[in-house]
C-alpha cells in the first residue's frame, strides 16, 4: 500500500496527473522510481539471434566494409586481366558471361541478407531509443524532485533566519 501511495503522490508531484491518466512509459518511469530501482539496460536488447541471424549480420559487415570492396576490385580485375590474357583458351573470354552470373548471383543473395540485417538492426535501434528515453525522463523527473526539495529547504533556511534575526542574542557566560 505504501509503494501505491508513493507511485500516485510521484505521479501528481511531478508530472501534475493522476497515475492512472499516464501513458505506459510515464507509469513504467514512475513505477521504477516508487521502487528507487535502477534503470538498467532493457532485457530486449540482450542478442537473442539465432545462428542464422548472426551470419545474416556478419555477411552484412563483411559485405559493407572497405575490405571487402577492395577485394573484390581486385578479384573482378584479375578476373578480367586473366581471360584477357589467356585469349583463346580463356575460361569465361570477352564479354565474361561467367563473370556476369556470378555478380548477379552475389547480388541476389547478399541484399536480401543486408536488407535483414537492417531490418533488425532498426528494430534494435528503437528498442534502444526507448530505453533512452525512459532513463532520459527518470532523470529529468528526479532532477525536478530534487529542486523541489532544495526549494522546500532554502524557504526553511529562510525561516530559520527571520527567527535568528528576531530573537536577541544570547547573553554571554564569562
Amino acid at each position: 500500500m505504501e509503494s501505491t501511495q508513493r507511485r500516485d503522490e510521484l505521479a501528481l508531484g511531478l508530472l501534475g496527473a493522476n497515475y492512472a491518466d499516464l501513458t505506459p512509459v510515464q507509469r513504467s518511469v514512475v513505477d521504477l522510481m516508487a521502487a528507487e530501482t535502477p534503470t538498467g539496460l532493457a532485457p530486449a536488447l540482450a542478442d537473442g539471434r539465432t545462428a542464422w541471424d548472426r551470419l545474416a549480420d556478419r555477411m552484412a559487415k563483411v559485405g559493407g566494409s572497405w575490405t571487402f570492396l577492395g577485394g573484390f576490385a581486385l578479384i573482378m580485375f584479375g578476373w578480367i586481366a586473366v581471360n584477357l590474357l589467356l585469349a583463346r583458351w580463356a575460361f569465361d573470354p570477352f564479354p565474361f558471361i561467367f563473370l556476369n552470373l556470378v555478380l548477379s548471383t552475389l547480388a541476389a543473395v547478399q541484399a536480401p541478407v543486408i536488407l535483414m540485417s537492417q531490418n533488425r538492426q532498426a528494430a534494435r535501434d528503437r528498442q534502444a531509443a526507448e530505453h533512452d528515453y525512459r532513463v532520459n525522463l527518470r532523470a529529468e523527473l528526479e532532477i525536478m524532485r530534487l529542486h523541489d526539495r532544495l526549494r522546500l529547504s532554502e524557504g526553511q533556511l529562510q525561516r530559520i533566519e527571520a527567527a535568528l534575526a528576531v530573537s536577541p542574542p544570547a547573553p554571554r557566560t564569562p
